[in-house]
């Protein structure tokens, strides 16, 4: 690359610095929306459930049954809310949402207590939420196997010593936290690109720019160098965030970090660019944006749901997305002390990703006024 390349590429650069400090838009994106999306996301989002509402039915009317249900609320888990009387009333209070599970207590349960017999508590949970109702069920059978040691004396001739690595309270913080970062420098590059240049194509200003010797691959540099920075100071902000507010430890290579994460953000910047090439116009930049951008960046990314339970197909079509490698990345990074040998994977993805959009985005752009 030679001096005149350079020069041409910063010159689209600082006039693209110039339309970015006008716009007040463009910063408040850059600059609002990482530390809301972090502090919002951060704290929202928590797989841990407590607190349980549970309604109940206590027909054994004893000191064991009474026991029993104050253990299940002083567990921390469970909080009862509501004694009812029928299981067709405990039908309509978990229909209603007013409670999630329903215990009913048996008739004969402290008798059956005290002569070491076997008795039996019936529970009926609300399936409609499968996620919760897959942990109120672990909950349960912790809580039973606890009973049964300390009413029957059934204690297992074996003790499995339970050991958590990377996340040993397993907070959700500490999952979360990491893969918005993906989440965000996608938002925020692909959003401000597409509807930034989009808007040049409204003003007319793109096909002044396209009538100077500038090139279409110096026109798209110098587009990227602004909001890369920008990128790199939310990703500034989103650690700043992360280790004072939620504690996140970072264990790994803080180079490998950056290095991955200026790669994301020119895959980012190049998805934007090409959005704003076959839109031309900000409404529909926007939308395309959310829909190929914030979309599959969320649901399709492993942010949430994990990989590896999506079907077959769409195993595949996270492949060629870069917010999947790179959430990969982070999360391996903050929590496993990951450097570069151990993403190496995720990491070649995303370079190869990264060149493919802006190999895209160089054969759409119109070299000249006659085709633009």
């Amino acid at each position: 690359m030679n001096k005149e390349i350079i020069t041409r590429v910063l010159s689209v650069a600082k006039k693209e610095r110039y339309h970015i400090l006008r716009d007040p838009y463009a910063l408040t994106i850059a600059i609002v929306v990482p530390l809301f999306i972090v502090l919002v996301f951060g704290f929202v989002i928590d797989f841990d459930v407590k607190n349980i509402p549970i309604s109940f039915q206590d027909q054994d009317q004893t000191a064991k049954s009474r026991d029993l249900l104050t253990k299940l609320e002083n567990s921390g888990y469970f909080k009862i809310h509501q004694k009812l009387y029928s299981v067709d009333e405990a039908f309509k209070d978990i229909e209603n949402g007013n409670s999630k599970a329903f215990v009913q207590i048996p008739p004969g349960l402290e008798k059956n207590i005290l002569s070491k017999n076997y008795s039996q508590v019936q529970v009926l949970l609300d399936g409609a939420d499968n996620s919760t109702a897959g942990v109120i069920l672990g909950y349960l059978s912790k809580f039973t196997a606890f009973v049964n040691a300390e009413y029957f004396g059934v204690k297992q001739n074996y003790k499995i010593n339970e050991q958590f690595y990377y996340n040993p309270q397993l907070l959700s913080s500490w999952f979360v936290v990491p893969g918005l970062t993906a989440i965000i420098l996608a938002l925020i590059s692909i959003l401000l690109t597409a509807l930034t240049v989009a808007k040049e194509w409204e003003n007319g200003s793109m096909e002044l720019l396209l009538s100077t010797p500038v090139k279409p691959i110096e026109i798209i540099l110098g587009k990227m160098i602004p909001y890369l920075i920008i990128g790199v100071l939310a990703l500034v902000l989103v650690l700043i965030v992360s280790f004072m507010v939620f504690e996140i430890p970072f264990n790994g290579s803080l180079i490998t970090f950056i290095f991955t994460s200026i790669i994301f953000l020119i895959s980012c910047l190049a998805q934007g660019i090409l959005i704003s090439i076959l839109a031309k116009n900000q409404q529909l930049a926007m939308q395309i944006s959310m829909i190929t951008g914030l979309l599959p960046s969320l649901l399709l990314s492993g942010f949430i749901f994990p990989i590896e339970n999506m079907p077959s197909f769409f195993q595949g079509l996270t492949s060629i997305l870069p917010a999947r490698w790179y959430i990969l990345i982070s999360r391996s990074i903050f929590l496993k002390g990951a450097d570069i040998t151990n993403v190496l994977v995720p990491t070649l993805a995303l370079i190869v990703l990264s060149s493919v959009l802006v190999f895209i985005a160089l054969k759409n752009f119109k070299p000249n006024l006659e085709n633009s």
